[in-house]
């Protein structure tokens, strides 16, 4: 017989990488919100799942229940074989821990491959997160890299993370760069995605003396920062970047990758075009349709980006570091100057 394990039993043993965690529902459920790093084997598919739905509420359960059999009948040789190949112990979940876990793992006993199954599912997960949130205290110092649009702030982060400096990426959390044009070419997360992403992330951070982090807006795409981070962001030490506009052109190009997302790009652009003087707009837009994107960057900076960043610049009243250098690797090597030793 399969195990039922806790929210607090299955964080401490993927803590030690023994378990696969495995979302059994839907293909659209996984996606809107998850535990972070579990796999996705729908036991039924969007359609499936609809179509259950359906007769459950105009039918009746029992004849939900008999559809529900028949289809997983059908994929059952499939659904297990998929489960044989992941090696080691595994742990399933579904929403509430209910019958589409619970199928899952008494099918799989049956078969030999042994799992447990999160009992409360991915809600008992989310109320973890948010119980966890309300509670979380960041490291207590704090280093927030500013800088004009294109001044590679995230991929110094990055870059940085990757040496093993304390870092919280909150534009990876969010799957948004924080600008109009922040979602292309990205997956952005919701909100409870980006707050269990931010969690797990902040509980690694615990014991470093400091963490890095981005001088992000309260607002990253569609998540919005929690207290703990703006606090942490606004009393943290203030690093400011400068590099030439060329760099910072060049760096966008890289990153955005436009010819990929001309249509996204013209898409998104309309949503600012009439906070930009006339003629420069058109001048922007007809860049962007015709592939001149170097051009269409360097305007959208000095006339939407930069005014922008200045103005909001001239508000700020506390001390700076002012970091000035020619590329983005320099950037990288001076943020470290500032930094003390590595947690």
């Amino acid at each position: 017989m399969f195990q039922d394990i806790t929210i607090e039993q299955l964080l401490a043993r993927r803590s030690t990488g023994e378990l696969t965690l495995i979302d059994v529902r839907s293909p659209s459920e996984y996606q809107e919100n998850t535990i972070p790093g579990s796999l996705n084997i729908p036991i039924f598919d969007d359609a499936e799942r609809a179509e259950i739905g359906t007769i459950y509420k105009q039918v009746s359960v029992e004849a939900a229940k008999d559809r529900g059999l028949e289809i997983v009948s059908a994929k059952l040789p499939t659904f297990i074989k998929t489960f044989a190949q992941i090696q080691g112990p595994k742990a399933v979940f579904c929403w509430r821990g209910g019958m589409r876990s619970k199928t899952t793992a008494t099918v799989l006993d049956l078969m030999g491959i042994k799992v447990s199954r999160l009992m409360g599912g991915v809600r008992a997960y989310r109320q973890w997160v948010v119980a966890t949130l309300d509670g979380l205290e960041l490291p207590p110092a704090g280093y927030v890299i500013n800088g004009n649009t294109g001044t590679g702030k995230t991929l110094i982060l990055r870059r940085l993370q990757a040496e093993g400096y304390p870092v919280l990426d909150l534009e990876a959390m969010a799957g948004h760069r924080g600008s109009i044009f922040g979602h292309i070419g990205l997956h952005t997360n919701n909100q409870k995605s980006f707050e269990a992403l931010l969690v797990e992330q902040a509980l690694m951070l615990q014991g470093s003396p400091y963490v890095l982090m981005e001088g992000e807006s309260r607002r990253v795409g569609k998540a919005v920062l929690p207290d703990c981070v703006v606090r942490s962001k606004e009393s943290g030490t203030q690093i400011f970047i400068e590099l030439p506009l060329e760099e910072r052109v060049r760096h966008i190009l890289e990153d955005y990758q436009p010819m990929q997302h001309k249509d996204e790009l013209v898409q998104a652009f309309k949503h600012i075009k009439n906070r930009i003087h006339t003629p420069i707009a058109k001048e922007i837009e007809a860049n962007l349709l015709i592939g001149q994107f170097d051009r269409a960057v360097k305007l959208l900076l000095e006339h939407y980006y930069d005014p922008r960043y200045a103005h909001a610049m001239s508000q700020y009243e506390g001390e700076r570091i002012v970091i000035e250098v020619n590329t983005i690797e320099e950037a990288m090597e001076a943020v470290k100057e500032h930094l003390p030793v590595k947690a």
